[in-house]
C-alpha cells in the first residue's frame, strides 16, 4: 500500500526566518530572489494512504501548514513528545474534530500524554466543558521499543531516540521511519531500522548540540542504518538549503517545507 508524506515543517523550534536574525539563510528564507526551501516552519508531517490522513505533531505553525497543504480532514494524531513546537498547535485541531465520527484519537507516550492534558486541561475536563472544545480521545501508546498499533492498515511502531536527557517517541511505518528531535538513537532501536527505503532524521547544525544531532552525526547515522534515502528535518538557520546539499551524496536530501516523496507504509 503506498503512501505519500508531506513535511508540512521542517525547522527548529525559532523557525527560520529566526526572529531578529539578519544572516544570509534568514533573508533568503523571504527574500523574492531568495530560495524558498529555507523557508521551515516548526517540524511536523503529513502521511495520506488508503483514504486517510494522519499528522505526526502539530506546532505553532499547524494552522497555516493545513491551510497550505488544504488540510480539510484528519482520520488520527501521533505526538513525538510534549515541547512546544510539536503541541502548541494542538488546539487547531478543534475545527477538524467536528469532521470525525466520535472523537479524534490521538496517540501519544504517557509523558507526552501528560503534558497534554495540562496544557489544555480545557479541552480535557470532564466537567464545565466548554461545547466547541477538541473532540479527542487520547490513547497512550506501549513504551516498549517496537511496539505497534494499527491505523487504518497500517502498524505504526514506536521507536525511542534520545532527545538530550530524555528518551522520546520516533515511529516506523512499512518502509519509512520518522525520527525527529533526537541527539542519539539507542541500542535497542537500532534493530527496529533496518530494511529501511525513507529515514528522516533530526539535523539541527554544523556544530553539535546537547539535545540534537548535528550534520556530520546524522551523516553517519545515515551510513550506518543504510537506508535507501535519508531526509533531514529540524533544520535551523545554520544550513543553507542549496549550499548544504551539495556537501550531502546523492541518497541524502535534506527535506523542505511541501516537499512530499512516496514509499509503501504496508
Amino acid at each position: 500500500m503506498e503512501a505519500t508524506l508531506t513535511f508540512l515543517g521542517t525547522g527548529t523550534s525559532m523557525g527560520v526566518p529566526t526572529l531578529g536574525c539578519e544572516c544570509a539563510v534568514c533573508i533568503s528564507a523571504v527574500s523574492p530572489e531568495g530560495d524558498a526551501r529555507n523557508r521551515r516552519t516548526r517540524p511536523s508531517i503529513r502521511l495520506e494512504y488508503n483514504s486517510h490522513t494522519v499528522l505526526v505533531d502539530t506546532g505553532p505553525d499547524f494552522h497555516a501548514q493545513a491551510i497550505r497543504e488544504s488540510i480539510r480532514h484528519v482520520d488520527a494524531v501521533l505526538y513525538t513528545h510534549g515541547h512546544a513546537d510539536h503541541v502548541l498547535g494542538f488546539d487547531d485541531l478543534r475545527p477538524l474534530s467536528f469532521r470525525v465520527s466520535g472523537n479524534l484519537p490521538i496517540y501519544a507516550d504517557d509523558d507526552t500524554a501528560k503534558n497534554l492534558e495540562r496544557i489544555f486541561e480545557y479541552t480535557f475536563r470532564k466537567e464545565d466543558r466548554y461545547p466547541t472544545s477538541a473532540r479527542v480521545e487520547i490513547h497512550r501508546i506501549d513504551p516498549t521499543p517496537g511496539a505497534g498499533f494499527d491505523l487504518y492498515g497500517a502498524c505504526f511502531r514506536r521507536i525511542p531516540v534520545t532527545h538530550g536527557r530524555q528518551e522520546i517517541t520516533g515511529y516506523r511505518f512499512g518502509n519509512a521511519a520518522y525520527l525527529t528531535d533526537m541527539s542519539d538513537i539507542p541500542a535497542e532501536s537500532i534493530p527496529l531500522l533496518q530494511d529501511l527505503d525513507v529515514l528522516i532524521l533530526d539535523a539541527l547544525r554544523r556544530e553539535p548540540h546537547p539535545s540534537h544531532s548535528h550534520l556530520d552525526k546524522s551523516v553517519a547515522l545515515v551510513e550506518q542504518l543504510k537506508p535507501r534515502r535519508a531526509f533531514f528535518t529540524h533544520m535551523s538557520h545554520d544550513l543553507d538549503h542549496e549550499a548544504t546539499e551539495t556537501e550531502l551524496p546523492p541518497h541524502i536530501r535534506l527535506a523542505y517545507d511541501g516537499l512530499k516523496i512516496t514509499f509503501e507504509i504496508a
